[in-house]
C-alpha cells in the first residue's frame, strides 16, 4: 500500500480504478479505415501495461456519416467497429486498466468536402473559423436521426467491451446547441438554457434506454466559454448541476474555454511557455459545487501538479494525456520511486499540431510513441558489447548515446561546444520555449546514469575519433545556417541564428526573408521587433511559417501583432545591394514578373541548414560500410550489415541535420532506430 495520493484506488460506480491517473480522450490519428487496429491498440496497451488506471480512446469518435472525421477519427457509426473495439478492450483489460471511448457529432467543427460530401449541420449557419465550412441549419429530422445515431454508437461500444463512454460536448454539436453564439433555433431546442440543453438530454436519454443504467456514461464539456455572449461561468455551474441531477451521467469531465479558433484551442489546451494547469482551480470549483465525480486535463505535465490536484480534492481523476505521449511509463516510475527518470513533456505540441494538419500524433522527443508496433519504449541489451563513438551532443547524438548505453555498449561522445544541446540551446533562449532544454537535460541525466563518457570543448578530428578504436562511429554534428540564396549580396545578410544567438545586433528597419518556415524565422523576427525594429517577414510561399503549425503559431502572433510585425507572402528576395548606410533589397515573385524594392538597414535570411559533414566524409574511406545505411534494415529494425570495405575497422553512420535539414523529432528518431539495433 502507498500513501501517495496518486496511487490511491477510486471507485466510479461499479468500476474499480487502480489509481487516480488517467489518459483523457484524444485522437492520435492512428486508425486505419476508421477502425482502431493494431497500432491503435498497441499505443493504448503500452500505457495500460505501465499502470495507468483509465485510458480513454478516440477523441471524437464520430457517430454519424455527416460528422465528417476531421483527423482520422474512429467511425463508431459502422457495425464493423465492434470487432476492432473488442480486440482493443480485451488487450487493455489484460493489463488491469479500464478503457472508455469518447463519442461525438462534430457539428460544424469539420468540413463537408470529404468522406461522403454531406452537408455538415449545426443549430445555425455560423461558420467555425478553425474549419471555415458553413453548416446547414439543423432540421427536426436531422435531430431525430442524430439522437438515434448516438444511441446506436453507445450500444456498439458496450458490445465492444468498453467500460464506459464519454459524450463530447465541448465545441462539438451538443455545445453548439448550448451556446447562444451558435444556437439560432426556435423552441423547443433554442432560446432559454433549458431549451438549449434539451438536445443533450434527449441524446443521453436515448443512450440510457439502449445501454441500461449500469453502463458508465460521462460527458466532457466546457463550464465557461470565455467568449463575449457565450456560456459564462454561472451558466456552466448551472449546467453542471443539471447534468448531475439528471441521473443520466456518472462523471463530469470539465474544461474551460472554446476551441473554434486556433487561439481559443491553445488557451484551452496550453502549450509550452503558457501556465501549467491553468483551469485546475476552475475544475475544483465545479467539483465543490456539484460534489460529483469530476475529471480534468489541461497541461498537467508533471507528477507534482497531478499529485496536488488529487490531494487537494480538486478532481477525482487527473488527466496526464500529453505527458503519457511523452512517457507511457509514468505510473510505473512513480510506483518504483523513479520519478526523476520520467521523460518530461516539454509542451512543444508536436503531437496535436500534427493531427490538426492531417498527420499522426508523434511526440517531439519520444519517437516510439505512435510507432509501438515497430519502435521500443524499453531498450533491450545487446548480446555483444561494442565501443561506440558519437560526435555531436545535440538531440540526435544524445538519443543515440542513450540508446547505445541502454544496449550495454561503451559510449564516448565528443562535442565541440562547452555544453550539450546543439540547435536546441538556441531555441531555448526564447523564454516561451525554454522548456525545450528538458529534451537535452533528460538525455544527459540518463546518459550520466548509464556511464556515457563526454568530452566537451572538443572539435573531434578524424585522428581523435580513430584513437578511440571505435567499432561504431555515429556523426551527429548537425548543420550550420545556409544564407547563400541570393544572386547578389550574400555577404550583406545575417542569418536567423545570428540574431537568436546575439552574435549580430538587431537593426532598426529589418527584412526577414524566411523560406524555411520554421521556428527560427519567427524567433528571429520576434527578437528584432522586441528590440524596437520595424520588421517585415517575407516568404515566397502562400502562407508563412508552415512548419510552426497552428497552436505553436498562436503565441508568436500574439506577441508580434502587438509589435506591428508585417507579414508578406508570395514574394521572393532575389538580391541585396548596399546604398550608403542602407540596403536595397530586390524582391520578385514566383507567380509572375513582379519587381519591388525594400530600403532597409538589415536583411536576415532563414533558409534552413547545410550539413556539417566534413568529419563524416573524412572518415568514410576508412569505414567498413563507407557510410552506407540499408534503408530496409533501418525500417525493419535489423542490424546494419553492409560491408563495402572489408579492411575497415568500424561502421560509420550519420544522423539528424548532419544528413539534411529536418527537425528535432527526425534527429531523435534517427538516433533511436539506428542505435537500437547496434
Amino acid at each position: 500500500m502507498s500513501n501517495d495520493p496518486l496511487l490511491q484506488p477510486y471507485k466510479l460506480k461499479h468500476l474499480a480504478l487502480r489509481n487516480r491517473i488517467m489518459i483523457t480522450s484524444h485522437e492520435p490519428a492512428y486508425a486505419v479505415d476508421g477502425m482502431p487496429k493494431e497500432l491503435y491498440r498497441a499505443y493504448h496497451v503500452e500505457r495500460a501495461r505501465a499502470g495507468v488506471a483509465l485510458t480513454m480512446t478516440a477523441g471524437s469518435a464520430v457517430v454519424s456519416k455527416d460528422s465528417v472525421p476531421g483527423f482520422n477519427n474512429i467511425h463508431v457509426y459502422k457495425d464493423e467497429v465492434v470487432r476492432w473495439t473488442r480486440d482493443l478492450t480485451d488487450a487493455i483489460h489484460e493489463h488491469g486498466a479500464a478503457v472508455m471511448i469518447q463519442i461525438t457529432h462534430l457539428g460544424r467543427r469539420t468540413r463537408w468536402d470529404a468522406e461522403h460530401w454531406l452537408p455538415i449541420v449545426s443549430p445555425s449557419h455560423e461558420q467555425e473559423p478553425a474549419h471555415r465550412a458553413f453548416p446547414k441549419k439543423i432540421e427536426d429530422w436531422d435531430i431525430e436521426r442524430i439522437i438515434s445515431d448516438y444511441a446506436d454508437a453507445a450500444e456498439r461500444m458496450q458490445a465492444g467491451g468498453m467500460d464506459g463512454i464519454e459524450v463530447q460536448a465541448s465545441g462539438h454539436l451538443l455545445d453548439q446547441f448550448w451556446s447562444p453564439l451558435t444556437n439560432e433555433l426556435d423552441s423547443p431546442y433554442g432560446g432559454c438554457l433549458e431549451n438549449r440543453l434539451r438536445f443533450t438530454f434527449d441524446v443521453l436519454k436515448a443512450i440510457r434506454r439502449r445501454v441500461g443504467t449500469e453502463f458508465i456514461v460521462g460527458i466532457r464539456y466546457t463550464g465557461d466559454e470565455r467568449l463575449p455572449g457565450g456560456l459564462d461561468k454561472n451558466e456552466g455551474i448551472a449546467i453542471s448541476h443539471r447534468l448531475k441531477d439528471s441521473g443520466l451521467i456518472d462523471f463530469l469531465n470539465v474544461v474551460r474555454g472554446h476551441i473554434d479558433t486556433d487561439a481559443g484551442l491553445t488557451d484551452l489546451i496550453p502549450i509550452q511557455g503558457m501556465a501549467n494547469s491553468p483551469h485546475l482551480d476552475f475544475a475544483g470549483e465545479i467539483r465543490a459545487a456539484t460534489n460529483f465525480p469530476t475529471f480534468h486535463a489541461a497541461k498537467i505535465p508533471d507528477v507534482a501538479t497531478a499529485r496536488f490536484a488529487i490531494a487537494s480534492g480538486k478532481v477525482d481523476m487527473v488527466g496526464m494525456t500529453r505527458a503519457h505521449i511523452a512517457d507511457p511509463h509514468i505510473v510505473r516510475k512513480i510506483v518504483e520511486k523513479r520519478e526523476d527518470d520520467i521523460r518530461p513533456c516539454v509542451g512543444a505540441n508536436y503531437c496535436l499540431d500534427r493531427i490538426y494538419q492531417g498527420g499522426a500524433a508523434y511526440c517531439i522527443h519520444n519517437p516510439a510513441t505512435g510507432r509501438e508496433t515497430s519502435q521500443p519504449h524499453t531498450i533491450e541489451r545487446a548480446a555483444t558489447r561494442k565501443k561506440v563513438v558519437i560526435v555531436g551532443a545535440g538531440p540526435g547524438g544524445l538519443e543515440a548515446a542513450r540508446v547505445c548505453a541502454e544496449r550495454g555498449h561503451h559510449v564516448v561522445v565528443f562535442e565541440a561546444a562547452n555544453q550539450p544541446g546543439g540547435q536546441l540551446r538556441l531555441t531555448a533562449q526564447n523564454p516561451r520555449r525554454q522548456e525545450m532544454i528538458s529534451i537535452i537535460d533528460w538525455r544527459m541525466s540518463q546518459c550520466e546514469k548509464l556511464g556515457v563518457v563526454f568530452h566537451f570543448n572538443n572539435w573531434a578530428e578524424a585522428d581523435v575519433v580513430l584513437a578511440e578504436k571505435p567499432e561504431v562511429v555515429i556523426v551527429a554534428t548537425g548543420g550550420y545556417p545556409h544564407t547563400e540564396v541570393l544572386s547578389q549580396g550574400n555577404d550583406l545578410v545575417a542569418s536567423s541564428w545570428d540574431i537568436i544567438s546575439g552574435d549580430v545586433k538587431p537593426g532598426m528597419n529589418v527584412l526577414v526573408f524566411d523560406d524555411a518556415g520554421d521556428h527560427a524565422g519567427l524567433q528571429a523576427a520576434e527578437i528584432l521587433a522586441t528590440a524596437g525594429a520595424r520588421v517585415e517577414v517575407m516568404t515566397p510561399h502562400r502562407s508563412f511559417a508552415p512548419e510552426v503549425m497552428s497552436m505553436n503559431l498562436v503565441p508568436y502572433m500574439r506577441s508580434m501583432q502587438k509589435l506591428n510585425v508585417a507579414f508578406t507572402v508570395t514574394y521572393r528576395l532575389s538580391k541585396v545591394e548596399r546604398d550608403g548606410n542602407q540596403l536595397v533589397a530586390s524582391v520578385g515573385s514566383d507567380y509572375g514578373d513582379v519587381q519591388q524594392t525594400r530600403i532597409v538597414d538589415q536583411v536576415v535570411i532563414n533558409h534552413g541548414t547545410r550539413p556539417l559533414d566534413d568529419l563524416y566524409f573524412e572518415l568514410k574511406p576508412s569505414s567498413s560500410n563507407h557510410g552506407e545505411i540499408s534503408h530496409d534494415a533501418l525500417i525493419d529494425g535489423r542490424p546494419q550489415s553492409i560491408v563495402r570495405n572489408p579492411e575497415g575497422a568500424f561502421q560509420l553512420f550519420r544522423i539528424g541535420d548532419a544528413v539534411a535539414a529536418r527537425n528535432t523529432h527526425a534527429a531523435i528518431y534517427d538516433g533511436l532506430r539506428l542505435a537500437k539495433a547496434i
